[in-house]
């Protein structure tokens, strides 16, 4: 193997999954599994299988579905355990085992309630027992960051003599410095017999904020194997995320010189994948996937990204998959990035009604925490006297408990007085279907998304659509506390937009 390449073993699916309230169907599993391996992950720690039948099931689903790489179970130095994970591999197309004990003598003592000597005869035994049954084998010594040094070591090279190929050392309490752990790294590489003959891999969590610090002190020092997780889901503080790792080594590649086979480009789709089906939220200001990750609010910032984002970015979004930077209008914005947004939303302007626009945008956003598209429209439309192009005149729906939904619409537009109805999946789908009958404009729903911004049983509900008119992007927002009126109000605002670009476009020719 390439000395410089790092091998991505994802534990999504297994410590990923420990994440507190997250619990993944069989199905769901595969799907995320399916999608790692388009990343470009080498190793998917797909479960547990002596955890529950659920878990074994999960494993030998995966790995008679998911081709392209190694599927690995986990399992305690248990002979049944390494049993159900060999059951649960047969039909993969490469296998591996992770069998793990726990080292420390704070977790021998108190937990297995063994002696040193008699971990390492448990992984002799187990080890021989495993020998043979799966095509990789992986030893990982639990808490290895508070074990003794030598012993330690000691474990490791009977590990290595029992078939293990690639060797663990896992951060288990999130504990460690990047220099210890650097020196951790070094000290085992030196002390190990056979040390040559295997791999080693770390498995950083996150609890002092350290995990992807340790990850690259770690791959300077040595390890060639990286342990993690998409969006850094994992017990308590979670794992080192996977994007966190591979965009510095990519971003700094003249400290981190090592080679990677992940397609960066798949980041974005995959961490909203898992993020839907674990339920698990990304926060905003996550690194490299959070939806602030390339957001500038500052004026000054505005304004040196809009000329060359390479002033205040080091990635760009595309290559991790997300959509162009964005800017975002709030009380520090300046009337460069004001001016460029009314350009994106379809408004033309002379610098003299621009800064008549900006000063009062200001004003507005004095009032508010953010400033939303609708809102720029908004004040454009009051502030220009002109009449929206399409207006709800009435709007009914309704459904049954089997999914089927009807509604009818009827809308002031350009034409006249038209109305229409439509049947479809749900009352937004129907109400939506019924809007495009009416207005027969060729626009494509790109993104739709919905949120309660007050609480109580009559909560406003926020909808935010995003539609896309000949090649241009245009957004609505829609606010009630019916939340199918407030999508229909999000989507009708999106086509004001349209027709209110293509009148500017004309009266500017």
């Amino acid at each position: 193997m390439d000395q410089n390449r790092i091998i991505f073993f994802d534990t999504t699916l297994r410590d990923g999954e420990q994440t507190p309230g997250v619990a993944l169907q069989v199905s769901e599993k595969v799907e995320i599994a399916q999608n790692l391996v388009r990343l470009g992950v080498d190793v998917i720690e797909a479960g547990f299988p002596a955890a529950s039948p659920g878990d074994f099931k999960a494993v030998q689903t995966i790995a008679r579905e998911v081709k392209g790489a190694t599927i690995c179970g986990l399992a305690r130095a248990n002979i049944n355990d390494i049993q159900k994970v060999a059951d649960a591999l047969a039909d993969a197309e490469r296998s591996r085992l992770h069998c793990f004990i726990a080292t420390s003598d704070i977790h021998l003592e108190y937990k297995l309630k063994m002696t040193r000597a008699e971990a390492i005869e448990k992984v002799k035994e187990v080890l021989a027992f495993a020998k043979g049954k799966f095509d990789e084998i992986e030893f990982s010594a639990e808490d290895a960051s508070r074990t003794d040094m030598d012993y330690l070591c000691e474990v490791f090279g009977v590990a290595i003599a029992g078939g293990a190929t690639t060797l663990n050392v896992p951060d288990t309490v999130g504990y460690m410095t990047p220099q210890e752990f650097a020196d951790k790294i070094r000290y085992i590489k030196e002390h190990t017999p056979g040390i040559e003959n295997a791999i080693i891999s770390v498995h950083c969590h996150d609890d002092l904020g350290l995990a992807n610090a340790n990850t690259l002190a770690a791959l300077q020092a040595g390890a060639r194997q990286v342990e993690c997780t998409i969006n850094g889901l994992g017990e308590r503080a979670g794992n080192v995320g996977i994007e966190e790792v591979v965009m510095s080594i990519k971003t700094r590649h003249d400290i981190y010189p090592f080679d990677v086979n992940i397609d960066t480009k798949r980041f974005t789709r995959t961490s909203k994948l898992v993020s839907r089906l674990t339920g698990v939220a990304v926060p905003p200001n996550k690194a490299i996937i959070g939806a602030n990750a390339f957001a500038h609010e500052s004026g000054i910032h505005q304004h040196g990204v809009l000329n060359n984002p390479g002033t205040y970015e080091i990635m760009t979004p595309e290559s991790v998959g997300a959509e162009k930077s964005a800017i975002v209008l709030g009380k520090h914005s300046g009337k460069h990035a004001f001016a460029d947004h009314l350009v994106t939303l379809g408004f033309v302007f002379d610098d003299e009604k621009v800064t008549d626009l900006f000063t009062k945008f200001k004003a507005l956003a004095d009032r508010k925490k953010q400033v939303f598209d609708d809102d720029v429209i908004a004040l454009v439309m009051d502030n220009i006297d002109r009449k929206r192009a399409i207006e709800v005149i009435h709007h009914h729906y309704h459904s049954n408990e089997f999914g089927y939904a009807y509604a009818d619409i009827r809308l002031s537009t350009p034409e006249g007085i038209k109305e229409d109805a439509a049947v479809g999946d749900g009352p937004v789908d129907a109400s939506l279907k019924a809007v495009e009958r009416v207005i027969e404009m060729p626009v494509s729903l790109k993104d739709y998304q919905i949120r309660a911004i007050t609480a109580g049983k009559d909560a406003l509900g926020e909808a935010t659509v995003k539609v896309e008119h000949e090649g241009r992007i245009y957004h609505g927002r829609g606010i009630s506390t019916d939340i199918i009126t407030s999508s229909v109000n999000a989507y009708i605002n999106a086509v004001n937009s349209v027709y209110l670009a293509k009148e500017l476009e004309e009266e500017a020719k």
